[in-house]
C-alpha cells in the first residue's frame, strides 16, 4: 500500500497548470496547497462539519486543484499500483469512501466521554489509526492520498477538541517509520501506527 523508499535515478516530471515541471519545482506548490488545506480544515472544524465524501473531495481540490486542475478534487478513474500493492478497482472508490464516512460516524458515537481521560485518548488514537489506514488502503485519488489522510486525521482531532498534530512522514527515518507502520496495518496490526499517532498527540498536547 505504501510506496517504495528506493531512490529514483531520474528526475520525474508532471504536467501541471504551470506547464511540465520537475518534482523539485512542484514541491513549493505542494507546500502552498497543504497550507491552504490546513486553513480550510480549521474553518470547517469551527463549524463542526462532519467528514463526508463531498468534504474529502473539497479538501483534495483546495490543496491540489490549482496545480492539477484536470484530476484534483475527483476520485481516480483508473486502476493503479502502489509499489506491490494494488488498491481496489476505481469503480468501487466512491462506495468505499461513503462506507468509510458512515463507519466513522458510527464509531464516533461510541467514544468514551472526555471525563475518562486515559480511555478517551486511547480510543481516539485507535480511531485515528483505523481511519487513516483505511483511507490510504482505498487510495481514492490519483495522488496525495497520504497527505489527505493526515489532513483528515487533524480534521478529526479538531472536531474532537484536540490540537493539530504533526505526523512526520515525508523524508528520512520519519518516512521509513511511517511506511513500516502502514505496512504492519496492512497485516491487521495497527499498533505501530497507533504508537506513532499517540506520541505525536502527546507532543502536541504538551505544547498547548
Amino acid at each position: 500500500m505504501t510506496k517504495s523508499t528506493k531512490p529514483k535515478s531520474t528526475t520525474s516530471f508532471k504536467e501541471t497548470a504551470f506547464g511540465i515541471l520537475p518534482r523539485s519545482k512542484i514541491v513549493k506548490f505542494e507546500a502552498e496547497g497543504i497550507k491552504k488545506t490546513q486553513e480550510l480544515i480549521i474553518r470547517l472544524s469551527h463549524q463542526k462539519v462532519k467528514i463526508t465524501p463531498e468534504i474529502i473531495l473539497d479538501i483534495h481540490k483546495e490543496g491540489f486543484g490549482f496545480i492539477f486542475p484536470d484530476w484534483a478534487g475527483r476520485f481516480r478513474i483508473i486502476d493503479v499500483n502502489v509499489g506491490e500493492y494494488e488498491p481496489p478497482h476505481y469503480g468501487r472508490v466512491a462506495e468505499l469512501i461513503r462506507n468509510l464516512c458512515n463507519d466513522l460516524e458510527e464509531r464516533l458515537k461510541y467514544l468514551a466521554t472526555p471525563k475518562e481521560d486515559e480511555l478517551f485518548l486511547a480510543e481516539v488514537v485507535s480511531l485515528l489509526a483505523w481511519f487513516q489506514h483505511r483511507f490510504v488502503w482505498i487510495h481514492p485519488f490519483k495522488d496525495y492520498n497520504g497527505r489527505v489522510a493526515r489532513l483528515l486525521t487533524n480534521f478529526l482531532l479538531l472536531n474532537l477538541g484536540f490540537p493539530i498534530l504533526s505526523i512526520k512522514a515525508e523524508t528520512g527515518k520519519d518516512r521509513d517509520r511511517y511506511i513500516e507502520a502502514m505496512r504492519a496495518a496492512d497485516q491487521n496490526d495497527l499498533s505501530k501506527l497507533e504508537n506513532l499517532l499517540a506520541k505525536a498527540l502527546e507532543e502536541s498536547l504538551r505544547k498547548v
